[in-house]
């Protein structure tokens, strides 16, 4: 297989059912940002590995797989004939006792905190925050075209996921957080 088609040379790409929109369309990006989300919890995971939090890669992994699924739903246009969406309608429901085991491991939040940590919390840092304009442009598209409603839902819960593990993640490592000195006490 050959992986130019040379399709996409006039600045259009087929959604599922053939229909062709231009790359910068508000579907299109929204699909995209959900696969740049994929890339960027691989990375993740990849340095995860490296310091041994086996764990938090499996969890990662079932959630690349899950992304996939969500880039596809969203990739479909309300006229896709036939087209069986593969987000599960309880995906979201299935990050929360995740979202909760990875907070127990964490210090009590009280302020925002900065970005940053160990190398490993650090990409989840930045993988929570492309999840989360994924989840804005998954907004800007329902507003525009119907979509399939878990796949916003599990976004909005995977960036909460990918921030406590961040957290986590560096208090594995012995980093913990640096809050922000301007935050007033918003968590209680």
């Amino acid at each position: 297989m050959r992986i130019y088609t040379r399709g996409g040379d006039r600045g259009k790409t087929s959604l599922i059912g053939g229909k062709r929109r231009f790359k910068d369309d508000v579907r299109v990006a929204a699909y995209g940002s959900v696969d740049e989300s994929g890339a960027f919890i691989g990375l993740a995971s990849a340095h995860l590995a490296k310091e041994g939090y086996q764990d938090m890669v499996a969890v990662l992994q079932e959630a690349s797989q899950v992304l996939w699924d969500v880039g596809a739903d969203l990739a479909a246009p309300p006229e896709a004939e036939g087209y069986r969406f593969r987000t599960p309608d309880d995906a979201a429901a299935h990050l929360e006792p995740l979202i909760d085991r990875f907070s127990a491991e964490t210090e009590k939040i009280q302020k925002f905190v900065l970005r940053g940590g160990s190398l490993g919390g650090s990409y989840l840092h930045v993988a929570c925050t492309v999840v989360r304009r994924a989840e804005r442009e998954v907004v800007a598209l329902m507003r525009l075209e119907p979509i399939h409603e878990p796949t916003l839902k599990y976004l909005n819960r995977l960036s909460d996921l990918l921030f406590v593990m961040a957290r986590a993640a560096n208090g594995r490592s012995h980093t913990g957080d640096t809050p922000y000195r301007n935050s007033p006490d918003v968590f209680h």
